[in-house]
């Protein structure tokens, strides 16, 4: 395991004396794709904390090239330790639904009240002979590094269209996609395409560690990330989790479905 103070995140934290929660965005954004949800979990007594994933927002890009989920996970330890965060709960949006899962794997429990995916990508979104239900074959994923590097912003403005849109509609305002495009333009290009084949990892044997309070959210028009290929296959998994399925959501649905997410996340973080 790498060690978990190898990078320093860039991280923002809301402070108080609530709860400690801490948001873990997805790709290709950064801890300010969260704005929208902030209010709602500071309104209800909690403390917030977001970071910028390694090569992401204003975080370094790793030296060594690594973008694997036990690095990136030791980046999330190396945080909760230097905070001290104690009874905290961990919510987890696409990718960084892995490093949830990944963290339990790995640190354990000991630290934790809860946790929450959200549109995640457990338990396993590699398609392949031995997991026919996941929805990324390799060659996709190669793919999709490949069409990053050579027209990144072209690339990305299709991607986060298709990230807030369902069934072809898009359900965020183009002001709102706009801004998700601009995040996005801050990332690291090296560590954005590197990222990508980090999505096919296994988190079966992760999941299986799963103890406290879960939360499964996810959208039923996800195109991105498939209801089918991930959150119910994760709820499955966890013995006692919470499924809460948002009716027309697209990917994004922090954004695009921002109450009823904020809604059910803070009964589930407040209970």
């Amino acid at each position: 395991m790498p060690d978990s103070s190898s990078i320093t995140v860039h991280h923002e934290d809301t402070g108080g004396e609530g709860r400690p929660v801490v948001l873990i965005h997805g790709w290709p954004l950064s801890g300010a794709s969260w704005k929208d949800t902030i209010p709602a979990l500071t309104g209800a007594g909690l403390r917030v904390i977001t970071y910028d994933r390694r090569g992401f927002g204003q975080s370094e890009p790793a030296a060594d090239g690594r973008y694997d989920y036990d690095a990136l996970t030791a980046d999330l330890a190396g945080l909760i330790e230097r905070l001290d965060l104690r009874d905290v709960s961990l919510v987890g949006f696409s990718m960084g639904g892995g490093e949830v899962a990944r963290y339990v794997g790995t640190h354990g429990e000991e630290r934790l009240h809860s946790i929450a995916f959200a549109a995640a990508i457990p338990p396993w979104l590699l398609n392949s002979e031995d997991n026919p239900n996941g929805g990324l074959p390799r060659a996709e994923a190669e793919k999709m590094q490949a069409g990053l590097r050579a027209d990144r912003e072209g690339f990305l403005d299709e991607f986060l269209t298709n990230f807030f849109s369902a069934a072809g509609e898009l359900k965020v305002t183009e002001e709102q996609r706009a801004e998700a495009v601009a995040l996005a333009a801050r990332a690291d290009l090296e560590a954005a395409a590197t990222c990508i084949v980090s999505w096919l990892e296994d988190f079966t044997e992760d999941l299986a560690k799963v103890t406290v309070p879960t939360l499964v959210i996810h959208g039923d028009s996800d195109a991105i990330v498939p209801i089918e290929v991930s959150g119910q296959r994760t709820h499955d998994q966890v013995p006692g989790s919470e499924l809460v399925t948002v009716k027309d959501g697209p990917h994004g649905i922090n954004t695009s479905h921002s109450d009823g997410f904020n809604a059910a996340l803070v009964r589930f973080l407040t209970a």
